[in-house]
This record gives C-alpha cells, structure tokens and sequence, in this order.
C-alpha cells in the first residue's frame, strides 16, 4: 500500500521503512535518545531493521500513519524522525520527534513536529494528541508548548516505572 509523505518547507517527511535501517541504527543508539527515550536494544542494522518491521510497520498498516523519517531537501540528508504513535497506556494518539546531535536546535523539531500536527487532525481525523516526556527534558518541554500542548499532569506508561509529564492538545 501507498503511505502518504509529506513535505516542509526544508523537509520530506516518508513513512520510515526498511531501507532506513542504517540511520535508524544510528539515532536509536545517539546518547540523547538513550538517555530520554531508552534503550531499544538495537545492537546491528539488522536489529534496525527487525525493528521497523515489528514496531513501526505494523502501525502504518494498521492506522495509515507512523514513524515517519526527515530527509532534508537541501542534501538528502536523513536527520531524524517523528511520528504520531497508537502508544499502550496512553489516551489520544502521542507526537513523538528524535533527531542525530548534528540537526538539533535548528528548527527543524518544530517543523515537522507542527505539520504532523496539523495532519493529524485534518487528513487522519484524530481529535486528541498527546505527548510525554522525562522531567529532565527541558527543551521537549519547550517544544510541546510551542506547538499548542498543555501540561497535564504525570503519568507512567506500561512497563516502565518512570514518571513521565503529559501534555495534550484537542481539535
């Protein structure tokens, strides 16, 4: 089936697939992600590409949206991903964005964070995006409230003990 991409002003936003498995590999082992989105054990490009097949595919097949990876238009470049995840213990659907340490704090979260945002709630017909994050992420934090997310309150996702703020926009 053919997924929707998308596209900014600086950036192609393509459902992640299995030929990004290389640059998956390499955001899913850069110490940030590590650090605040946690170890997926993802050892190989093979682990890679395992991964996309069991967790990111399956989302896309099912709801028509995903994991989607950012490409800038410029260089083709592949700098890092976000999506709109189907997220267990979590109500609405979660925006989530990670990026290589090279594209950090130059725009481009916020870019592809707010046009998936707005599609979203105009071609996917969700009413109700929600997002978490660790305490210690401050400018996550920042980032949701630029794009219109309120801070809730906390909460915990399954499996997972830590204390997470929760932020949440509506239609």
């Amino acid at each position: 089936m053919n997924y929707k991409s998308f596209e900014t002003e600086r950036l192609l936003i393509k459902p992640t697939s299995e030929s990004d498995a290389d640059f998956i590999f390499k955001l899913l082992n850069t110490p940030k992600w590590l650090k605040y989105i946690g170890d997926r054990n993802i050892k190989t490009v093979e682990n890679a590409k395992e991964y996309i097949k069991e967790k990111m595919i399956p989302q896309l097949e099912r709801l028509g949206y995903a994991n989607y990876t950012l490409i800038t238009k410029q260089d083709n470049q592949k700098i890092g991903t976000c999506g709109l995840y189907d997220r267990e213990g979590l109500e609405g659907i979660d925006i989530g964005f990670a990026f290589l340490p090279e594209y950090e704090k130059m725009g481009f979260a916020f870019e592809s964070s707010n046009k998936l945002k707005e599609v979203a709630f105009s071609e996917f017909g969700i009413k109700t995006i929600s997002a978490i994050t660790t305490k210690d992420n401050i400018s996550s934090q920042k980032l949701l409230e630029k794009l219109g997310l309120k801070f809730i309150g906390t909460t915990q996702i399954p499996n997972d003990d830590e204390e997470l703020l929760l932020y949440k926009i509506e239609k």
